[in-house]
């Protein structure tokens, strides 16, 4: 196929142990290999150095300043505004650049051949975190394992889990814990726009309060409470939908227990435990274009698949997606016919890890196969490209990332997943209209109780 991975003999072997293991427990690394992470590895556990054909370059920390003038509260400014396009891959030369993209990318170029291309821009490094995120990512590696099955963490608190990964399985939850602040509150659109463009704008106020993420944390606390996160969620606009709440406590250990979630339905005014939001029930207002775990381009429970850890691969992949992001640009401007307009998105050549989830014998899901690419310096997923039950690509799943000065994180400001059946594509996370994201927030449990769920539908 083209495509060439690389991966250490180190590794393979723990792949190979791993695969032929029915648990995943031993994940923690030598002394001497977590000597590496800040030294020839990044402090997140990515290769410091860049490629041999320097189109990568090497990581110097990422972005470290915030730009001249900017407050919490702002859009970014653009810190690569300068750069010009090195060169734009098309549905004309796609075969000249195929070793660098997924099939999800090729299969754009083929389902939109006049419209879809790639700006390929200069590669920055700019993922960045607090160091005691850093501090406690080193902890971890020395610590952090599996429970029984690989459906939940174990010693592991506030910075990644796995940052020297043996398994797809510990990638997969390096992505679902990985840094985005503590609190966030977010104000987004979402589109699903028919094959002519035309779309029905839907607003949602988010809510996250990261247990796993906050300073000093330990992991003796997190399972203690055994709770990973909540996330409350509730539908802003249209008339129609406005009210439609969701609340979710995701727990850490989900073998001692499963996820919780409830919705507050405006018609019923009543607040409903539901059991069903989870693996591949229908997203909220999505349009049947992307189930529940495509969020965030993947979360919850992993325990219906298998994970491969396939190896790494350079891919073109969006990357410090700030023209995108700008409050200059208005939604109009994105949404287009078939995809989003190629003209605000900015691509880079980044390494990625590539994992590969099977689906297990004896369970169900919609998706028989993804792969996922995820970016090494920031742990979260770039691509995915999904298969359905009879093996075909059916969806391509981009997150357009960006660092947010204030956190510091890299996190994504836009989710877009290309149905290629229908011909039809979700966005997710439009937020240049709205005002930007709040990471300051303050809030207790009580404002992730059922009763907070039932007030914030009525609002």
């Amino acid at each position: 196929m083209g495509i060439h991975l690389k991966l250490s003999k180190t590794i393979i072997a723990a792949a190979v142990c791993y695969g032929l293991a029915s648990t995943a427990l031993m994940a923690k690394v030598s002394e001497e290999e977590s000597a590496k992470l800040g030294t020839s590895l990044t402090p997140m556990g990515s290769e410091k150095a860049g490629n041999a054909a320097g189109t990568i370059p090497a990581w110097s920390g990422g972005i470290t300043k915030v730009p001249a003038g900017f407050k919490a509260g702002d859009f970014h400014p653009d810190p690569y505004a300068s750069d010009k396009v090195k060169f734009t891959i098309t549905s004309k030369n796609v075969d000249k650049h195929k070793e660098n993209l997924t099939a999800g990318q090729v299969a754009l170029f083929k389902a939109y051949p006049d419209t879809f291309k790639m700006d390929i821009y200069p590669t920055h490094r700019s993922a960045s975190y607090p160091q005691h995120v850093y501090d406690e990512t080193k902890a971890n590696s020395l610590r952090s394992t599996l429970v029984e099955g690989g459906n939940g963490l174990k010693n592991a608190a506030v910075g990644v889990p796995f940052p020297i990964p043996q398994s797809g399985l510990e990638v997969i939850w390096n992505h679902i814990v990985r840094y985005r602040g503590e609190t966030v509150t977010r104000h987004t659109g979402q589109v699903t726009p028919l094959r002519d463009g035309s779309y029905t704008l839907v607003k949602f106020q988010d809510e996250l309060d990261q247990h796993y993420t906050k300073k000093g944390t330990k992991p003796s606390e997190l399972e203690e409470t055994n709770m990973l996160f909540y996330f409350k969620q509730w539908v802003t606009s249209p008339a129609r939908l406005a009210g439609t709440a969701l609340l979710v406590h995701e727990t850490l250990d989900q073998i001692k227990k499963p996820r919780q979630a409830w919705t507050y339905n405006t018609g019923q005014r009543r607040v409903r435990r539901a059991p069903n939001v989870a693996y591949d029930a229908p997203g909220t207002a999505a349009d049947g274009l992307r189930t529940t775990d495509d969020f965030d381009m993947f979360n919850g429970a992993p325990d219906r698949y298998n994970w491969k850890l396939v190896g790494k691969k350079e891919l073109y992949i969006p990357y410090n997606t700030y023209k995108l992001h700008s409050d200059q640009v208005k939604y109009s401007d994105i949404v287009k016919a078939g995809h989003i307009n190629q003209d605000l998105v900015r691509y880079e050549l980044h390494r990625v890890w590539v994992v590969e989830a099977n689906l297990k014998e004896g369970t169900r899901h919609q998706y028989k196969k993804r792969v996922f690419y995820i970016d090494e310096d920031s742990w979260q997923i770039a691509i995915t490209d999904i298969y359905d039950t009879q093996d075909e690509l059916w969806r391509v799943g981009m997150s357009h990332a960006l660092n947010y000065y204030e956190v510091p994180a890299l996190w994504s400001t836009l989710e877009v997943f290309h149905d290629l059946k229908s011909g039809r594509y979700l966005a997710l996370g439009l937020d240049n209209e709205d005002e930007m994201y709040d990471f300051s927030a303050k809030r207790t449990k009580n404002d992730f109780t059922p009763a907070a769920l039932r007030r914030a539908g009525k609002k």
